[in-house]
């Protein structure tokens, strides 16, 4: 069985009054979600909080679900494993939420949230995200955004490198995907093998924007989950703090043992299932 370390910590950040970050972490389900909201008033706080409640939710129910929810059966792609489909299952149960409740209530209309999940099996972890929050994977000393980030500047920097240089001040947060913005969602995903000593970071863009990856590698290497989501925060505040912090720190400890004919080397597949916009 799968064996790890995890921590987590959010914070309000030093510009703003609330916050509108959320996170989730569940070593017993094997589970690590932050969700960034936006919105008016509270409502950023209450699409982020409904993310992390539904998703862990849904996966400690699912078969249930599956039988009960036609909205989540949507999910096909044979190329995913069955886990993988649970969690993908999970994010668009959470975007039908969303989505629901900002029709609901006046003061909710337009909220919104990014997803940023990973889940492990004994031998593998699954990686899922709708908007601009970063996962990163850290495997034998070198770090890696395993994310893909959902927004107007990743859009044209892939299309145009040169060009983005020019815009990013302007679309660093635009997205082009969000949790609840519309009916349905469109996520990516990805299963990748684990192994002993891998490290995984969820974030919030509060933190990214202020601490680069090779910042970030640095740190979880030497200091214990805890103190390295301590660490972290402390320093996007002392950047400036411009907006919420939230980590999640994961060490991989120890990992299943190979079934024959069991995974060999790292592997990913990609899934891609239509969305809407926010700014952030």
């Amino acid at each position: 069985m799968i064996a790890v370390n995890s921590a987590g910590l959010t914070d309000v950040g030093k510009k703003r009054k609330g916050n509108e970050d959320a996170f989730l972490l569940d070593d017993k389900l094997k589970l690590y979600v932050i969700a960034d909201g936006m919105g008016g008033h509270l409502a950023g706080e209450i699409a982020s909080k409904i993310v992390v409640d539904t998703i862990p939710d849904f996966l400690h129910n699912t078969h249930d679900q599956f039988v009960k929810d036609e909205s989540v059966k949507d999910t096909n792609d044979e190329d995913l494993s069955v886990t993988a489909r649970m969690l993908l299952s999970g994010i668009n149960l959470a975007n039908h939420e969303v989505f629901s409740a900002s029709k609901a209530k006046e003061s909710c209309r337009g909220m919104g949230s990014t997803v940023s999940a990973v889940y492990f099996t004994d031998q593998t972890f699954i990686v899922a995200n709708v908007g601009d929050s970063p996962i990163y994977l850290v495997h034998k000393g070198e770090i890696e955004t395993i994310s893909v980030p959902h927004t107007l500047l990743a859009e044209q920097a892939a299309i145009d490198p040169d060009k983005a240089k020019q815009f990013e001040s302007r679309y660093k947060h635009i997205l082009t995907r969000a949790i609840g913005v519309k009916e349905n969602v469109q996520a990516d995903i990805c299963e990748i093998q684990s192994f002993k000593n891998d490290i995984l970071i969820i974030c919030s863009d509060g933190l990214s924007d202020k601490v680069s990856p090779e910042e970030i590698r640095e740190l979880v290497q030497i200091q214990a989950p805890g103190e390295a989501c301590q660490s972290l925060v402390d320093m996007a505040n002392n950047r400036g703090g411009d907006d919420n912090i939230t980590v999640i720190v994961i060490k991989v400890i120890k990992t299943g043992k190979k079934k024959e004919g069991g995974i060999s080397g790292l592997f990913s597949w990609i899934a891609n299932i239509p969305l809407g916009t926010r700014t952030n």
